[in-house]
């Protein structure tokens, strides 16, 4: 039998781990910067709606509960803008990651399809066309492609790892262009709530897609913007066609978020406040960070919203990262994200106060 993992690169964080025992070594403990996992606390009133859900003895729905699609709908009209949406505008999903790495074969695309993302990326976006046995590209700007036999474009505003923002012309030339080509857009906003210089638009807003879904299908997370990681919760918006072929593969594959979750989300969607706190979190470990880097001599690129800061001090990423390490500071190579990032680092800014103030005090 040959093994799915053949298609599949070396699983690159692994590369890490002789980095990670010289951070781990230092004196004051080791500052891991290098995968975006929360570290504070679900809020309390997550986690009320979590423990209030656990006698769940049924299956839970894959479409999920009727409060379930109410909530995702009103968020994507109250903060996307979206503007005429319908449960059949909304999907559940275990976790996004899950959803990235299945979503080619679910598709169905095989041998001869293409899948495209961003030059610099998050690699799953790879993953999942190798797992389908479709062929991949990487693109600086999509509209330069051939579209010959692209049948699913990937977008991702703000980036994973640059922090870039597509702006709302760009966003429109892409939708405008792929459209023209029968090309299927998904967009992975999971870093939507998270700007800081710039202010992220959806391709679900009007301005984008001229009032109609028709191709375009984004992707949403919880993991960052409510400290949900653990819960493995996200979602689809867009295109009903599109999400009622994936509701039925998915039920047929029993792709079902937890109820206990479901009701998680509920909560989540339904309040900003802790969303504003966690913002002021990360936006005070990120300029504690950023100004720290920039004094070591780092340059910072793009980062103008997301968990990260995209840094180079112009040599390979793997000589940054040895060089951190040695002052306890675990960074990810930019190597992991394509070729195009090999003389940079990615900086997480999800560690705890006291571990950024390590980290600054380390730099300086």
């Amino acid at each position: 039998m040959s093994a799915v993992s053949d298609r599949l690169p070396t699983f690159p964080w692994d590369k890490l781990e002789p980095y990670k025992k010289t951070a781990a070594a230092h004196p004051g403990g080791i500052v891991d910067l290098s995968v975006g996992t929360p570290v504070d606390p679900v809020p309390e009133l997550i986690q009320k709606a979590l423990a209030g859900a656990s006698d769940s003895p049924g299956y839970p729905t894959v479409w999920g509960t009727p409060e379930l699609r109410d909530a995702l709908v009103s968020w994507c009209e109250r903060r996307l803008g979206a503007r005429d949406f319908t449960h059949r505008n909304v999907l559940p999903v275990v976790g996004s990651k899950e959803l990235v790495a299945w979503l080619p074969t679910q598709l169905g695309l095989g041998p001869g399809d293409k899948v495209a993302y961003p030059r610099l990326a998050y690699p799953t976006y790879e993953v999942g066309a190798r797992l389908a046995r479709a062929d991949y590209v990487a693109y600086d700007d999509p509209t330069e492609l051939d579209p010959e036999g692209v049948k699913l474009l990937w977008l991702n505003s703000p980036s994973n790892p640059t922090g870039r923002v597509l702006s709302k012309d760009e966003l429109t030339r892409i939708v405008a262009w792929a459209r023209e080509h029968g090309i299927l857009v998904f967009s992975d906003e999971c870093y939507i709530e998270l700007g800081w210089e710039a202010d992220p638009v959806s391709v679900l807003h009007p301005d984008v897609n001229g009032g109609s879904y028709e191709g375009l299908v984004t992707v949403h997370s919880l993991s960052k913007r409510s400290n949900l990681a653990g819960y493995r919760a996200a979602f689809l918006a867009g295109d009903a066609a599109v999400l009622g072929e994936l509701l039925e593969i998915r039920k047929h594959g029993g792709m079902m978020t937890s109820a206990p979750t479901q009701a998680a989300v509920v909560a989540a969607l339904g309040d900003d406040q802790h969303v504003q706190e966690q913002r002021a979190r990360y936006a005070a470990r990120r300029d504690r960070l950023r100004a720290a880097l920039e004094a070591h001599g780092f340059r910072i690129e793009h980062s103008e919203a997301s968990l990260y800061l995209w840094a180079t001090r112009g040599e390979s990423c793997w000589d940054t990262v040895a060089h951190l390490a040695e002052l306890g500071i675990l960074v990810a190579p930019g190597d992991f994200y394509g070729a195009a990032g090999e003389q940079f680092v990615r900086v997480a800014l999800t560690a705890t106060d006291e571990r950024v103030a390590a980290a600054v005090s380390r730099l300086a």
